[in-house]
């Protein structure tokens, strides 16, 4: 298990992805190990949309971890008997609260009773099946800016050197109003084409300043619990990062990128 160089930004989107084989974005998740990246990790830290706190937090619990079903009840029935048993990941957990309080974060908060939400387990379960491999989730904080959780990632940049595989779980695109839509929002569309070029561009700031600098951005995150997992993987890539668009598609129905 060496050393990383990648982090991954995810747009885990609907749950459903975990069920339904119509879904574009599930077979390039099933396809993750073998075509996108094939070094097994010694852990994985996830940073996902659906754990809000007002500091920074992660969870620490021994043994596999609970698998929580954090979604409206009309889904199928199957769906919520989905298990993804990964086991805990303590000594990762405390790296991540060193290296954050060492950069400046004074209050990490240790969960030692929360499991993974379904920003963690949907797409971990299709991108690693045997749900063998340890994992720490780390929570966003919705009252803070983009800059704020770039800086967590930077902070957080040294755990690829050991071997740690850091992944962001949120949402290209999120609006949640626009599901009752038949076609792709156009204000939405307009954000997905400015994030695509400006992170390939490496435009980092802008990204992080995405409210002032991005077209129609509170159309495409009315909340941005969705879009800050992208600025924690921007800053754990390092000074020097080039981004790579590995896979796109939408959801018509409510408007909703697959970008990752």
């Amino acid at each position: 298990m060496g050393a990383i160089k990648e982090t991954f930004f995810i747009s885990h989107g609907s749950p459903m992805i975990s069920l339904d084989d119509s879904f574009p974005a599930r077979h390039f998740l099933l396809a993750f190990k073998e075509r996108v990246f094939s070094q097994r990790p010694k852990g994985i830290l996830i940073i996902s949309a659906h754990w809000e706190t007002s500091e920074p937090a992660v969870n620490l619990i021994p043994g596999r971890q609970d698998t929580i079903h954090d979604f409206i009840s009309n889904f199928p029935r199957a769906l919520y008997q989905i298990q993804y048993p990964a086991p805990s990941a303590p000594e990762l957990a405390k790296k991540v609260k060193e290296l954050l309080t060492a950069s400046g974060f004074d209050q990490v908060e240790e969960d030692k009773k929360r499991g993974l939400d379904h920003g963690a387990w949907v797409p971990l379960m299709l991108m690693y099946p045997d749900a063998d491999i340890p994992v720490c989730q780390l929570s966003v904080q919705p009252s803070r800016d983009g800059t704020y959780h770039y800086r967590m990632g930077r902070a957080l940049a040294p755990l690829k050197d050991e071997g740690y595989l850091i992944i962001g779980s949120g949402a290209a695109t999120h609006n949640t109003s626009l599901a009752e839509s038949t076609s792709i929002d156009p204000c939405v569309l307009q954000f997905d084409t400015w994030l695509k070029e400006a992170i390939l561009a490496g435009r980092y700031e802008d990204i992080n300043q995405y409210e002032e600098k991005a077209p129609y951005a509170k159309e495409a995150h009315p909340w941005p619990e969705h879009f800050y997992p992208l600025h924690v993987a921007m800053g754990a890539a390092g000074e020097k990062w080039k981004a790579e668009l590995i896979h796109h598609s939408w959801s018509t129905l409510t408007s909703l990128s697959y970008a990752s």
